[in-house]
């Protein structure tokens, strides 16, 4: 055994102090990444359109070509997979080093990454031994030569040793009065190095949430006892003062106003400092999405005020941008849009953007096709940071099963975000439509007043695991040609449960519910009627194709539907995901729901996961089919169906 291996496993000291520093780079040690040059090959998505692994290898000195074995005898199937995972040689087995030296740093770098992930994996007693052509890494010299026939073979051998425990926890100093089962350490609990990391970070956290900008751990102790495989963990924290915020100063701003941004992170002059308005400060930042990154730090001490000083790190995005979009359905056709926006019009991140769409390619004719354009403007910071002031104007002009409609509608507004959770919006609409439909011909000026209230705690906008969304929405409205009064009511929530620790199978659920109330069916436009059915309700039955329909089988809509979905989102790979789900809705005429007449529909997608939100493929089928619904539905878009 090498003298680094006896390091890393411990040796045969029954206890042993680990170093922090290398408890954490291990860590945090990542996979080495290599740059590629002007390569004819191209790829989307991951997903190589042309070109040959040579081609993009042709600009690497020295290529040299190695094949990994990874022996791990005694770990488990998570932890071999773990391990795998953790191995850069493994991950980049398909393209070339840069000659011999880059193969002994390759390998000394996977090294590390692999002890970090037995830490991980609470296994301190692991050993880590790497062969090249059958030699010990630490038996090759620095400059050492493989000219072997390639690839070169590359064996990782993985000791695992048991798993340790905590054992004797211990918090000193200003966190003596504090029990570390709260922050997860606790006798017989989980030893991993992240464990310990996350607890150490968490009760640093719970002392800055007193309003103590400067506390942090000012020693710690972590022995590993190996005749007990028990981890003794002991903190030593310092709270410091409680302070306010002092000056707050920002750097990197180019064509964002610094001032504005500054007002921006809502951190006043002398308020009690808080880690959840730093944090709120950041996502709001963000938001303005005039910035590619925000960082807040927090000074080394106080001022002489006794108040903490924040320093704003941003680097700005470009402010145009513009973009091209589609969807496909067999039931529903080709839809295709385009947008453009500037971010920062006038320095303070105002928002314009031009977009429109065009729809039901394929499954109308010509003549019918849905248009839509529209012109919309936001400025944020009206009546404090975490407001936005919004207008715009919308023409539509499409063609549904159920009504011909042409309307221009304006629309002026703010909303409010109560905390980074909770967001509430009111505006003013005034919309000029036409409309034929099964009761005729109608002209209509409807004035609103839209409501709605939004909780928003999911992990991700794009490809959620874990939260809740919620909707509540109220729209009092008037016909101003023809005297009808009415209350379109709107209720909406989903959920989002991982049911394993990687979010491999996460368990998503949807329900929607909505009534009109004050007029009758007739009196109300049919645009603003309910509707169920096709890829954004109820997969399977064509667009609005659920609920009561005219003599000619024609859609009608309803004056309150329910709609719920249920799907297991299923990771195949990191990239692949397989979506088994089940749509069921109902729309009916009178102000309630009739679950009596619910149509239910099922199927499968297919998701590849990009940085900008998953590709989707849906296949379903109506389980309950009328005479007039499709036999099966394919839909396609990008983002999860909900």
């Amino acid at each position: 055994m090498s003298a680094y291996e006896r390091q890393m496993s411990g040796g045969t000291a029954p206890r042993r102090v680990l170093s922090h520093a290398l408890l954490f780079a291990l860590l945090c040690s990542t996979a080495s990444v290599a740059a590629s040059g002007n390569a004819a090959a191209f790829e989307i998505f991951g997903i190589k359109l042309w070109g040959s692994s040579e081609d993009e290898d042709a600009d690497i000195v020295d290529p040299l070509r190695y094949a990994v074995t990874i022996e791990a005898p005694d770990a488990d199937e998570d932890l071999a997979e773990k391990l795998e995972n953790a191995s850069a040689l493994k991950d980049d087995e398909e393209r070339p080093v840069s000659g011999s030296l880059g193969l002994l740093a390759k390998a000394r770098g996977d090294r590390d990454q692999l002890v970090a992930a037995l830490y991980a994996d609470a296994r301190y007693e692991g050993v880590v031994t790497i062969t090249i052509e059958g030699k010990p890494l630490d038996d090759l010299p620095p400059d050492a030569e493989f000219s072997g026939p390639q690839p070169i073979p590359v064996v990782i051998n993985i000791a695992t040793g048991p798993k340790f425990t905590l054992g004797d926890i211990r918090l000193e100093g200003d966190a003596a009065g504090l029990a570390g089962a709260d922050f997860g350490l606790i006798a017989g609990g989980d030893a991993g190095s992240g464990a310990v990391l996350k607890a150490e970070a968490s009760i640093v956290r719970a002392l800055k949430e007193e309003g103590r900008p400067l506390a942090k751990v000012t020693e710690r102790e972590i022995v590993a006892d190996h005749a007990t495989s028990t981890l003794d963990v002991t903190l030593t924290v310092a709270a410091g003062p409680v302070a306010g915020y002092g000056d707050t100063t920002v750097e990197g701003t180019e064509k964002v106003d610094r001032d504005f941004t500054e007002y921006m992170t809502g951190l006043k002059r002398g308020r009690q400092y808080s880690p959840e308005e730093i944090d709120e400060a950041r996502d709001r930042l963000l938001g303005l999405e005039v910035f590619n990154s925000v960082t807040l730090k927090e000074a080394d001490g106080l001022d002489a005020h006794g108040n903490i000083p924040i320093g704003v790190e941003v680097s700005e995005r470009k402010p145009r941008y513009f973009g091209l979009g589609g969807t496909f359905s067999n039931t529903e056709g080709l839809g295709l849009e385009g947008y453009w926006g500037h971010r920062n019009l006038f320095g303070r991140a105002e928002k314009l953007r031009i977009e429109g769409a065009i729809s039901g390619i394929g499954s109308n004719e010509l003549t019918e096709l849905n248009y839509n354009a529209g012109i919309m403007f936001e400025k944020p910071g009206v009546v404090g940071p975490a407001s936005k002031f919004f207008a715009g104007v919308n023409t539509v002009l499409e063609h549904p099963d159920a009504y011909d409609h042409f309307s221009v509608k304006g629309n002026t507004g703010l909303s409010y975000e109560l905390d980074r959770q909770q967001t509430v919006s009111a505006e003013v609409a005034l919309d000029y439509s036409k409309i034929t439909d099964s009761f005729g011909k109608h002209t209509y000026l409807i004035a609103s007043v839209p409501l709605r209230y939004v909780f928003d705690n999911r992990d991700s906008r794009l490809n959620p695991t874990t939260g809740f969304r919620a909707l509540a929405y109220a729209e009092p409205s008037y016909d101003i040609l023809n005297g009808a009064a009415f209350v379109k009511l709107r209720g909406e929530g989903s959920a989002y449960q991982s049911l394993d620790a990687a979010s491999k199978f996460v368990l998503a659920e949807r329900v929607a519910i909505g009534s009109i109330i004050g007029a009758g069916l007739q009196d109300v436009p049919a645009d603003r009627r309910f509707y169920s059915g096709g890829g954004g309700s109820v997969r399977g039955y064509a667009y609005q194709g659920i609920g009561p329909k005219d003599a000619d089988g024609e859609p009608i809509g309803g004056l309150s539907f329910f709609e719920t979905s249920v799907e297991m989102r299923i990771a195949i790979t990191d990239t692949i995901g397989v979506v088994p789900f089940v749509d069921a809705g109902t729309v009916s005429t009178k102000q309630f729901p009739d679950f009596s007449d619910i149509q239910v529909g099922a199927g499968v997608g297919l998701r590849y996961i990009t940085p900008f939100g998953p590709l989707r493929i849906d296949a379903a089928v109506p389980l309950n089919r009328g005479p007039d619904d499709p036999h099966f539905g394919i839909y396609a878009g990008i983002g999860q169906a909900f």
